[in-house]
């Protein structure tokens, strides 16, 4: 019996005993949950953390699974930190004991950042009802220690609309489409199979970025015909991008098109292989940052 007692109470102390404690968490009024951006591109969660900043939990289009978490702070670090992360029960749970996540590190003039597998352990316990925390010395004052927590009050709904959303991302990411090399058939305007299917996958991410400022479309001939010719049918592929693009909900305005002939050639002419590859259409994407 008086062991018992005596974990308990080991359990139950707090990790600030001889220093004064802010503790920044949302009550139970207070706490809020909202997916701010949901779409095969990106997904993202944030939870207000009240006189402090917000947590942010995001995710974006990749061929791997990613998750990063962000402790956006009103103020920002004036000094390198150590801070230590733990999953501690919240008030009206008494008696379970606290479960170290993880160690980071505040950079000066940065928000926080933890680790992705230190993010989905975040993420885990708040489904068991934990309060993920961040315990750290007040870079103003060092005798005072700061404990920021992430409430799981109103936290299991809008997780699970974010799990869902991160079920739905894209295998690919804007770099995998920024820069995209195409290749036509000889003559005319026909993609072959590969880049056909290479240009869904890129017209695909553009009706989900709205971030999308400027598609530039350069296209290229093999030497085969008259230089004339070879420009007028290098701007005629170059343009039938774009009107796929256009006719699939792109704005004309951020497309600009460039038919160069049979210029600027990346191989030879002397082999069906080389004058495949002269024959292309280079796609490039920029974004705001």
């Amino acid at each position: 019996m008086w062991r018992q007692l005596i974990i308990l109470l080991v359990c139950c102390v707090p990790l600030t005993v001889g220093a004064e404690l802010r503790h920044f968490v949302a009550s139970l009024e207070e706490s809020q949950w909202r997916i701010t951006s949901n779409s095969p591109i990106a997904c993202q969660l944030e939870h207000e953390i009240p006189m402090y900043g917000k947590a942010i939990f995001a995710s974006q289009a990749s061929k791997d699974m990613n998750l990063n978490f962000v402790l956006d702070m009103w103020v920002k670090p004036n000094e390198v930190t150590k801070a230590e992360l733990i999953s501690k029960a919240p008030s009206w749970r008494p008696g379970i004991a606290n479960k170290k996540l993880t160690a980071i590190t505040y950079q000066k003039y940065f928000d926080g950042e933890v680790p992705k597998l230190a993010a989905w352990s975040m993420l885990n316990e708040l489904t068991k009802g934990m309060q993920p925390t961040f315990y750290y010395a007040d870079w103003n004052n060092k005798s005072r220690r700061v404990a920021v927590g992430l409430s799981s009050v109103n936290f299991h709904r809008k997780y699970n609309i974010f799990k869902q959303c991160l079920s739905n991302l894209l295998p690919y990411s804007f770099n995998d489409i920024a820069f995209t090399v195409l290749n036509f058939k000889e003559g005319g305007t026909e993609l072959t199979r590969l880049s056909q299917q290479q240009m869904n996958k890129v017209q695909e991410y553009l009706s989900y970025d709205a971030d999308v400022e400027l598609i530039l479309i350069d296209a290229y001939t093999d030497s085969y015909g008259g230089r004339g010719i070879n420009k007028k049918v290098s701007q005629q592929r170059a343009d039938s991008i774009k009107e796929y693009f256009i006719s699939n909900g792109v704005p004309k305005d951020k497309i600009v098109t460039r038919g160069h002939g049979e210029t600027r050639h990346v191989a030879g002419n002397d082999t069906l292989a080389d004058r495949a590859r002269n024959r292309r259409l280079v796609i490039q994407i920029d974004k705001a940052s």
